[in-house]
């Protein structure tokens, strides 16, 4: 582990699956070495994938197969900025559609209970907007989304 800091998320078997679902998945991001387990463990046997090193979006993390004790919460989530309703649709559905559910706001959550948040650029921008009134549209607009429109916020924002 060369980094200083490592993101380490807990996962019930699947470590290497998430891994390799985000590296396909966001750019930047990589599967960098699988770890097999020295020993038996709470979680698994000798041989068993224990540890992933990965990378999401230039952030580094550890993937632990920890076992069924843990769960995800939305306490933690990866915020993703997109350009544009292309990307912010795509990245969605790669997380949805692939057993995730979807929130409200702009969040999801995947198959292996992580949060994300996509989050499209214009988005943090309107809800900054110079113009109270504006942001507040724009916020109001923003609260009754599931998956973040920019059309619908930009919208908002002329009133």
């Amino acid at each position: 582990m060369p980094h200083k800091n490592t993101i380490c998320l807990w996962f019930d078997g699947a470590a290497l699956e998430a891994a390799r679902f985000y590296a396909a998945t966001f750019p930047d991001s990589t599967v960098e070495a699988v770890h097999k387990a020295p020993g038996d463990y709470p979680a698994g046997k000798q041989g068993d994938v224990l540890t992933v090193e990965f990378t999401v979006m230039g952030i580094p993390c550890l993937g632990l197969n920890g076992g069924s004790g843990v769960q995800h919460n939305q306490a933690f989530s990866f915020q993703v900025a997109t350009d544009d309703q292309a990307e912010t649709d795509r990245l969605w559905q790669a997380i949805v559609g692939n057993g995730g559910e979807e929130v409200a706001c702009g969040w999801c959550r995947d198959k292996w209970g992580l949060s994300w948040q996509i989050t499209p650029r214009m988005l943090m921008a309107a809800i900054i907007h110079p113009d109270p009134a504006a942001a507040k549209r724009a916020f109001g607009a923003m609260m009754g989304m599931v998956k973040i429109d920019i059309a619908g916020i930009e919208a908002a924002l002329k009133g």
